[in-house]
């Protein structure tokens, strides 16, 4: 009876733990494939499903007349993203590596400082940026707006970058260092390649994340600076315009493709160490 009894109920753990994976999978995933199920509609508004299909809206993006605002904006978030990761990996890799050559001590200290953006409220920080470079006579720039997301986005970078860091070896430094080699030469040809899939990690996120940001470009940003998600906004809230639809099925397939081919590269970066 007891046996019966254990079986009934470790078949009912199953069955509720696989209940609730499949509601979690259905809540993340199906509101990612309405988007970009409506993105083909043939028709004038949103509707779901479609009445009929078609890539009217894809080649509507392309129309370099008719949706020049929105490839502006496409452009501008971009290099933002770009300028982000590019300044992510000059300040929080090495910050995240120089953090693993630090005593218990120290790194107690100074780690809290380093996170600290990614729990402060970023429109809080929007503010509180904008106020600042004011008082030193900064304008509202795209450069402002790529300082923010590093500052920002930056512990992102720290944190995957240290979960690789905290595994290196540093006796492989050691003797690098004791065959002559400088110290500048050993980081550059052995332990940056050991961090590389940290940092690749951490550059998605932090492109990704600039990508999709609002509340700092908004504050940080000039008039001439229109970012994509800032211009996505302005079109539900003017004409609940279609082509909102096939931006978000382009960032969809974009993020994908990253995924992809980060998945692709992790095993061949595991095999070069």
């Amino acid at each position: 009876m007891r046996k019966i009894l254990d079986r009934l109920l470790e078949h009912s753990y199953v069955i509720v733990i696989s209940m609730a994976g499949l509601l979690a999978l259905v809540f993340m995933v199906g509101p990612v494939a309405v988007a970009l199920a409506m993105s083909f509609t043939d028709g004038q508004t949103l509707k779901f499903p479609p009445d009929t299909y078609s890539l009217r809206w894809y080649r509507s993006l392309l129309d370099p007349v008719q949706s020049a605002p929105i490839q502006q904006a496409a452009m501008n978030s971009l290099k933002i993203a770009a300028l982000a990761v590019l300044g992510a990996v000059l300040f929080a890799v090495p910050a995240a590596f120089g953090m693993t050559r630090l005593g218990k001590r120290p790194v107690t200290l100074l780690e809290p400082l380093v996170l600290a953006p990614l729990v402060l409220p970023s429109l809080v920080y929007g503010l509180a940026a904008l106020l600042a470079a004011d008082s030193i006579g900064l304008r509202p720039s795209l450069w402002l707006v790529v300082a923010g997301h590093v500052v920002i986005f930056g512990p992102l970078m720290y944190r995957s970058t240290l979960a690789i860091a905290q595994r290196i070896d540093p006796h492989l430094e050691e003797a690098s260092t004791m065959l002559g080699i400088a110290r500048l030469s050993t980081f550059i040809r052995v332990t940056l390649p050991l961090l590389l899939p940290g940092v690749f990690a951490g550059a998605f996120l932090v492109f990704m994340q600039s990508l999709d940001n609002v509340s700092i470009t908004l504050f940080l940003a000039d008039a001439r600076t229109t970012v994509l998600p800032l211009r996505m906004f302005q079109m539900v809230e003017e004409s609940l315009d279609v082509r909102v639809a096939a931006v978000s099925g382009v960032l969809i397939t974009l993020s994908m493709l990253v995924l992809l081919l980060i998945q692709r590269l992790a095993p061949l970066l595991r095999q070069g160490r």
